[in-house]
């Protein structure tokens, strides 16, 4: 196999301001968990410095083993729950204004987790009613009396990642089909929420087909989009192919808002939750 070299242009600089501090400080005084900082995420200090933070709810084990994803793959423990009142303390000791959530696969549960993130929510709004809540979910197999439990909570956004362009999708998603997650974005657009999704570049897609997906996604209703540069975390992982310039991502933010998207965050560096707080209405 062919490791390509990373460009320059992925490195990044830490960028502090009073803010950054503060947040740092209560992670590690109350040792909360954040994707931001175990996920090592490149744009850690520019979202913590707007007051916006990611979280991930029910474990740290996923049912599902994507081959783009390092999560741990197999069997999770039953689901805390405290989680949500504690998530909530976390929230609001960090005084975030927009606080992001996503979570592991949990094909194990019955209903996939849902009612937890509905409990998640919940506890949120109680504790923090001014910071606004972006979710990045699942797909719950495509069960819409699923996600109408999450919708029921009203989060800001609902976001439900493509990931990928059709062609490749069996082979860097284990269980997840594009159809399906098409479906998912369509039932939340059609639910007057706003739908967000975000897709990764360098694993082999074309141009065409990354066009022919921004268009899938816009049918369903889907507002907002995302698109960051893949970078392999381990070597277990499904390899990077190209590393796409700057130049380029510029150029599909163009195209995105040209067909018709409120909001595309697209550069080597973004990830899902990137900007998040400026895509509430």
């Amino acid at each position: 196999m062919t490791y390509i070299k990373k460009p320059e242009w992925l490195k990044t600089k830490m960028q502090a301001n009073a803010q950054f501090t503060h947040v740092s400080k209560v992670v590690s005084e109350h040792n909360l968990h954040t994707i931001c900082s175990s996920g090592r995420c490149p744009n850690m200090s520019e979202c913590w410095n707007k007051g916006t933070a990611t979280f991930m709810i029910l474990g740290e084990i996923c049912t599902r083993s994507c081959k783009f994803c390092n999560t741990l793959s197999g069997h999770p423990l039953p689901p805390d729950p405290n989680e949500p009142e504690k998530l909530a303390e976390s929230i609001k000791l960090m005084n975030l204004k927009h606080a992001v959530v996503t979570s592991v696969d949990r094909d194990d549960l019955p209903d996939g987790g849902a009612a937890h993130w509905g409990a998640s929510i919940r506890a949120i709004k109680k504790v923090n009613p001014d910071t606004t809540i972006e979710v990045l979910i699942p797909d719950f197999d495509g069960k819409t009396e699923l996600i109408d439990l999450i919708i029921a909570e009203k989060p800001n956004i609902i976001s439900h990642n493509l990931e990928t362009v059709r062609r490749l999708t069996p082979q860097i998603r284990t269980k997840a089909k594009y159809d399906n997650s098409l479906k998912v974005l369509e039932y939340i657009a059609s639910q007057n929420v706003v739908a967000k999704t975000g897709i990764m570049l360098g694993l082999g897609e074309t141009e065409e087909e990354i066009l022919q997906l921004m268009d899938d996604a816009l049918a369903t209703g889907c507002s907002i989009i995302t698109i960051g540069q893949y970078m392999q975390p381990s070597r277990k992982n499904i390899a990077v192919s190209e590393y796409i310039t700057p130049e380029k991502f510029e150029e599909y933010k163009q195209i995105g808002l040209k067909k018709g998207f409120r909001h595309v965050e697209s550069a080597p560096l973004v990830r899902s939750s990137y900007c998040a707080e400026k895509h509430v209405l």
